[in-house]
């Protein structure tokens, strides 16, 4: 009895650090309505591996972080076009993406965190096969 309740803090813990790490989350309905109003614009952070045959968000830019955190083969052109627009990330769960939420505002940028691609799946939004 004592190790599941020692099991159950760890996790509460796990979950209540991942979701302070992420950050604020803004709900996918909001998000799409932005990309859609063309004030803002929708970056996928996960890796490539991540997105090979598999589905992203329709309006979706696919820029890792691992780039972001690099050499920015793909971030330099993305962020000098997209400068004034909001940047809205999402990856897995939320947590890359509130990473690369934190490095692009403290560079001037305005961001907001969209979550998980799951959000964006459960919200109905469009999604998109890569190939």
């Amino acid at each position: 009895m004592k190790l599941l309740l020692i099991l159950v803090a760890v996790i509460l813990v796990l979950v209540v650090t991942s979701r302070a790490l992420a950050g604020d989350i803004l709900p996918a309905s909001e998000a799409a309505s932005r990309v859609a109003a063309g004030t803002a614009v929708l970056v996928d952070v996960r890796e490539p591996g991540e997105w090979a045959d598999g589905e992203v968000a329709e309006p979706a830019n696919l820029l890792s972080l691992s780039d972001l955190r690099g050499d920015r083969t793909g971030w330099k052109s993305f962020l000098a076009e997209n400068k004034d627009k909001e940047l809205i990330l999402y990856c897995r769960s939320g947590n890359r993406s509130g990473i690369a939420a934190r490095i692009l505002t403290k560079e001037g940028f305005t961001v907001a965190n969209a979550g998980g691609f799951r959000d964006w799946v459960a919200a109905g939004l469009p999604t998109r096969q890569v190939k």
